[in-house]
């Protein structure tokens, strides 16, 4: 499938920094919870992601990730999802979290 370049801008991925990450063990699969500051436009947004295989709650806390932000929320059992954090899967299937790779204000959109 080809994707036009209108349809890309709508994806709203942005830049954030965790501050807070708990473990999420009513998950189906192994997961964290997770509270996301995106800055004083968006504001703080909780997500679930599975990806205890390379990260600790303590590990996670002032990384900033990057994540869709425009979804529409999604009940994770407990757990209101209100974003998606964005990663990809090393040699061993084990999801590696994008980053930018120098800080940014939280907020920052993908372009």
């Amino acid at each position: 499938m080809t994707l036009s370049f209108d349809d890309f801008l709508k994806v709203d991925i942005r830049a954030g920094t965790i501050t807070r990450a708990e473990p999420f063990p009513e998950a189906r699969k192994p997961a964290l919870r997770l509270w996301i500051d995106f800055g004083p436009e968006i504001g703080e947004k909780k997500s679930s992601a599975q990806i205890t295989e390379l990260y600790t709650p303590d590990a996670l806390i002032g990384r900033q990730v990057m994540a869709v932000v425009n979804f529409p929320p999604r009940q994770i059992g407990p757990v209101r999802s209100e974003v998606l954090v964005l990663g990809v899967s090393d040699a061993e299937g084990r999801v590696v979290l994008l980053t930018p790779d120098q800080d940014v204000p939280n907020g920052q959109r993908m372009h």
